[in-house]
């Protein structure tokens, strides 16, 4: 007698926080298909507390990473030792670097209370890491670089111990999946695996070259906005090459910075609209790394791919311009690709002109980027192969959807009736799911009137 085929699974292509609210959404979408969930995240964020570990330690941004495999820890109000676990993961260290130092090191010790209800032999063994890390900073520390433990999240620290420690990142990954009992159904893949920082640039349509993701996304400074040249011509740039860290000699100037501290309330919006991102070396030069080859098995074995809410060039189109995605979306046996759209306007698509459509478009013009083609939007007939479904919001501020023109392209578009929060428009958690349950094949349409609306 054959054993049954496996179901096949979801992907959810996203980034940190925004998508972090939906993940109770895509889990109970799991369980309901019994079948296999997993999360790819690009490791291009050069900005928090991710800036000075690349700095020190090198290697990818880890933040989005640690975020959602913490978000992932199973509720449970009988769990205390899971409950502990998750707020020592997710803990920031205080803003000033003295004090965050002292803490640290209290945490290192094993005196701090995030302690306190964490069973010890999951202590000594999640402390052997924070010993390796802190170890290694101290290793690296000299007269012109000194480890800035401000704001540093305590998640980043293990991840980076236990990268350091196994020499992999995804078996950094899997050690802290396991700590947090995360289910074996679900996967955080990171967009490509290495061991390596890797940084993107953005071109805008009046010719401006923005120089890595922290700057793309919510810069600190005005000169974050400096192409590549004025990046050289920087007068501390000098100054820089004496400081003996993580980074090659020669190096831009703007991904060497650190970016602790920024706030995504202050931003200002683009000059222009981003025409088109990519990756590039330390040096500033465009390359074209091949995707975590997890993520092109996923996407073979899934039944949908769903383009989560965020950051739309810094959370997703990072992942789907990899060698490898594109072709997998477009060519495997995913019958649906799902976009769930912002609510609301941001940096990267700030302008009241930038519509659903070019959400749509950019997404497809990611994955034909990823198979090398560089084709302007009027020749991208094969939309569909890439967005088939759009998921929207309708309310002030929301981003404007022309349903018919989406039609043309072969997307189906589905309204979902949302609640504001502090004014702020967003998804009502259960008329997302149901209508997901819905586009997915799940529930009936009709069955759901009351929460989607055709």
């Amino acid at each position: 007698m054959e054993s049954p085929r496996p179901k096949r699974g979801i992907v959810v292509f996203g980034g940190g926080t925004a998508t972090n609210s939906l993940v109770d959404i895509f889990n109970e979408l799991r369980e309901s298909r019994e079948c296999t969930l997993s999360y790819v995240i690009p490791i291009s964020d050069n900005g928090g507390s991710s800036s000075e570990l690349i700095r020190i330690f090198g290697g990818p941004g880890i933040g989005d990473l640690r975020s959602r495999l913490v978000r992932l820890i199973p509720s449970s109000d009988s769990n205390t030792d899971l409950a502990a676990t998750k707020a020592l993961f997710n803990y920031r260290l205080s803003s000033d670097a003295d004090q965050a130092r002292a803490e640290w090191l209290e945490i290192v010790d094993g005196r701090h209370d995030l302690w306190e209800k964490i069973s010890s032999e999951k202590r000594e063994m999640i402390r052997s890491f924070f010993n390796l890390v802190n170890l290694e900073i101290l290793k690296r520390t000299r007269p012109s670089s000194t480890f800035h433990f401000g704001r540093a999240a305590v998640g980043n620290l293990f991840l980076t111990g236990a990268r350091t420690f196994s020499g992999s990142l995804e078996s950094a990954i899997y050690l802290l999946s396991q700590i947090c009992s995360i289910p074996p159904s679900t996967a955080v893949l990171p967009a490509i695996n290495t061991n390596f920082t890797h940084h993107i640039s953005a071109g805008l349509a009046d010719g401006t070259v923005i120089t890595g993701q922290n700057a793309i996304s919510h810069p600190t400074e005005p000169t974050a906005l400096a192409g590549t040249n004025a990046a050289r011509e920087d007068p501390d740039a000098e100054d820089h090459e004496l400081v003996e860290d993580a980074n090659l000699p020669g190096s831009l100037l703007t991904l060497r910075k650190p970016y602790i501290e920024f706030s995504k309330a202050t931003e200002e919006d683009l000059p222009a609209r981003i025409e088109r991102l990519w990756y590039i070396n330390p040096y500033g030069n465009e390359i074209h790394p091949r995707a975590n080859p997890k993520v092109i098995s996923a996407i073979e074995q899934a039944s949908a791919v769903v383009y989560s809410i965020g950051s739309l060039y810094t959370s997703i189109v990072p992942s789907l311009i990899l060698r490898g995605v594109g072709a997998a979306i477009a060519n495997s046996g995913v019958r649906h690709k799902v976009l769930i759209l912002n609510s609301s306007l941001d940096r990267e698509t700030s302008g009241a002109s930038f519509t659903a459509t070019d959400f749509v478009l950019a997404i497809a013009r990611a994955g034909a980027e990823s198979q090398g083609a560089f084709e302007p939007d009027s020749k991208l007939a094969e939309v569909r192969r890439y967005v088939t479904h759009l998921i929207y919001l309708d309310g002030e501020g929301a981003p404007v959807v022309d349903r018919a023109a989406l039609a043309e392209y072969g997307v189906d578009c589905v309204r979902v009736y949302g609640r504001r929060v502090g004014g702020v428009l967003r998804y009502d958690e259960a008329g997302l799911a149901k209508t997901l349950e819905v586009v997915l094949g799940r529930l009936e349409m009709g069955r759901s009137r009351r929460n989607t609306k055709q």
